[in-house]
């Protein structure tokens, strides 16, 4: 009989940042609290799904997951909610989807299968562009800097040339004022906002100042769940979302924010081992995806909380309110899952 194989190095810390989420979530608000448990149990179905097929019989699909991925981006402009000037959700029945999310996981699949196949760094860069202009002009700054930094993560995976790193770097340096000008005015204002947000503390500084008061008023200890004046009086905004950690830091205080970051850090130590002893470039490339992925919605959603980056609209994974990014970082676990079970194997049979 089969032994089933279950990493706990992987899975234990990702649960635990699962329960700092919802416990987050319900101190907030009850029905989005539930919503979350919904999506997080679906998340479990869809992790079980991809943990359960072997990573490499996705790249046969690669094609289906590019034409699907383009339609679910291109479905918001025909059949999208309208909120907040941003055409980025779809509505079906009582759920509310956001492609930009769901697709990573897939386009994580599609980057590694061309670049694992000695594609040239030309045709590497098509398959970016496409898919981040349409979430670009949705516009949803946060997701277009999160599948670019997916997109080089997977090519420095790669091992790619010194000469083709200068190049790539050269292009950002000269796409970052092209891009500026395309911004909305209000994601202008805050990266501008960023440098000094008392400078404009009623409006585009008002963000960036009340998650640091909410941070800051947590002390060591936190005033507890579910009693932060900052999260529960509504001077915090978007309280559930981007700034939960804000949120967290304020209920849960110092020792509670470490402990959270903690969890992040064995994960995303396991990530970064599970793509290091992966069996195929494919399964590295994959790997490293994965990892970077969740590496930099962390550590961007982190800054911005405290102050230390600009605000993005980059949610924290596994944590903030939403049940497409839920479902996506769910499919990316088990597509790591699945990875380390084969890392697993090969390993088992080597040997000493």
């Amino acid at each position: 009989m089969k032994r089933l194989f279950i990493d706990w190095q992987l899975l234990l810390p990702a649960i635990i940042i699962l329960i700092f989420g919802l416990a987050a979530i319900f101190s907030i608000s009850a029905p989005l609290g539930f919503n979350q448990l919904i999506f997080a149990f679906l998340g479990l179905i869809a992790f079980l799904v991809f943990a359960s097929f072997p990573y490499t019989s996705h790249r046969y699909l690669v094609w289906i997951y590019g034409i699907a991925s383009l339609l679910l981006l291109i479905l918001p402009f025909l059949f999208g909610t309208l909120t907040r000037g941003a055409v980025r959700w779809l509505q079906i029945g009582s759920l509310t989807l956001q492609p930009s999310e769901i697709i990573k996981p897939f386009l994580i699949i599609i980057f590694s299968h061309f670049l694992s196949t000695k594609t040239n760094l030309f045709r590497y860069g098509l398959l970016l562009i496409l898919p981040v202009l349409l979430i670009f002009k949705q516009p949803d700054l946060g997701s277009t800097l999160v599948i670019i930094a997916i997109w080089l993560g997977i090519l420095i995976a790669s091992k790619l040339p010194l000469r083709g790193l200068i190049i790539i770097a050269f292009l950002i340096l000269l796409a970052v004022p092209l891009s500026w000008h395309q911004l909305q005015p209000y994601q202008q204002q805050r990266i501008i906002s960023f440098i000094n947000p008392y400078a404009d503390p009623k409006t585009s500084g008002y963000h960036s100042i009340q998650s640091i008061i909410a941070v800051g008023s947590g002390g060591l200890l936190g005033k507890g769940m579910g009693l932060g004046p900052q999260s529960q009086l509504d001077f915090l905004p978007e309280r559930h979302t981007d700034f939960i950690f804000a949120s967290l830091a304020e209920s849960l205080g110092f020792f509670g924010s470490i402990s959270l970051i903690l969890a992040y850090f064995f994960l995303l130590r396991r990530l970064l081992l599970i793509s290091l002893k992966a069996p195929d470039q494919f399964g590295r490339l994959l790997g490293a995806g994965i990892f970077t992925m969740i590496f930099f919605q962390f550590i961007v959603n982190v800054g911005m909380n405290i102050g230390l980056l600009p605000i993005t609209g980059i949610t924290l994974p596994l944590v903030s309110s939403g049940g497409s990014s839920l479902l996506a970082t769910a499919v990316s676990l088990g597509l790591a899952h699945n990875l380390s079970q084969h890392t697993h194997s090969k390993s088992a049979i080597i040997p000493s």
